[in-house]
């Protein structure tokens, strides 16, 4: 039974109990569906306020959702307005952008012009860089026989230092010779020494030179006899020392001679005196003859150039040149 045929049948109810009598059996009935509606407008009350407060909940809910819209209209009034902010501002980055396109698209345009010369020098500076690699790898390989050869003349120079100090040594001894030989003659003509002789040393030469007064008379070839026996203690040190050359040079001053007889002039003079004193030398010394050398010089070497009396004097003498051997030294050289 719904609720409309409720409240019908509760409207004859009352009806029938104000127009008569109504039997107990019916008034029973009609009592029970009375309370049945009763209890239906309990229920039905129950049910209306329930539904007013779902209401009042629906209404509020409705009240926050309009709220809600309201809120939204007015957030997409701003975002609209936001948009349209943002569109024109869009249009106009896209505007700028177009023009930064064109300006880039120009700009690409003279990038690649100014890449191309770029490229255009990169590739000439690659070349020149080659053509430079290229000589280096030449000065490498003229260094590395510069370093070869400066190798070998390094190893020349040392095994050339080497013999230097080899020929220093030779030299030394040479030194120590000549001047070991220049001691043996001075004490052989020990007592000639200051009296018309003097012994000097010079470029590893031993020189014994003797005035014109020790051996000659004036114009003569014959040795004296003083000059004989200095002659011949001379002799005994050359023959113990065996390793020694002997040069004799006759020395005149420039006065010519007449020209009579064998001797001609100073030339003649001069040669004769050496070869004189060569014989001396050679009896009963034991020297080999190979050892001595005569010359002569004439008026051509002079110790004095003066034209005095005393420059002629000195002038006139025999030099006798005694020279150690050199064999071991100038086998050095050659084998140089």
């Amino acid at each position: 039974m719904n609720t409309i045929t409720k409240i019908v049948l509760f409207a004859a109810v009352l009806i029938s109990l104000t127009t008569g009598c109504i039997p107990v059996k019916k008034y029973e009935e009609l009592k029970t569906n009375s309370d049945n509606a009763k209890q239906e407008m309990s229920a039905l009350k129950a049910i209306k306020e329930e539904l007013e407060s779902s209401n009042n909940e629906q209404q509020a809910t409705i009240n926050k959702q309009k709220k809600k819209i309201v809120k939204m209209q007015n957030d997409t009034t701003k975002s609209g307005m936001a948009y349209r902010e943002l569109q024109s501002q869009y249009n106009k980055v896209n505007l700028s952008y177009e023009n930064v396109i064109d300006k880039n698209a120009d700009l690409l345009a003279g990038d690649k012009r100014e890449n191309r010369m770029l490229l255009d020098e990169l590739d000439g500076k690659e070349r020149n860089l080659q053509a430079q690699e290229d000589k280096l790898k030449v000065l490498e390989r003229d260094l590395d026989s510069k370093k070869i050869a400066l190798e070998k003349t390094k190893m020349d120079l040392e095994e050339r230092e080497a013999k230097v100090i080899e020929l220093q040594k030779i030299l030394n001894s040479k030194d120590s010779i000549v001047n070991a030989l220049k001691d043996k003659v001075s004490k052989a003509l020990l007592g000639f020494e200051n009296n018309g002789l003097t012994i000097t040393e010079k470029n590893g030469k031993v020189y014994v030179s003797l005035d014109e007064s020790l051996l000659f008379a004036s114009g003569s070839v014959n040795v004296d006899p003083k000059g004989v026996d200095a002659l011949k203690k001379l002799a005994e040190v050359l023959g113990n020392n065996k390793d020694v050359n002997v040069l004799i040079e006759g020395h005149t001053d420039d006065v010519p001679l007449s020209g009579k007889g064998k001797i001609k002039d100073n030339w003649d003079l001069s040669v004769l005196r050496a070869t004189s004193i060569v014989k001396i030398l050679l009896t009963d010394s034991g020297i080999d003859a190979k050892r001595l050398t005569p010359a002569g010089r004439g008026e051509f070497l002079p110790l004095d150039i003066a034209d005095t009396p005393e420059a002629r004097t000195k002038n006139r003498r025999t030099e006798i040149i005694l020279t150690p051997r050199l064999d071991e030294l100038f086998e050095i050289l050659e084998n140089n």
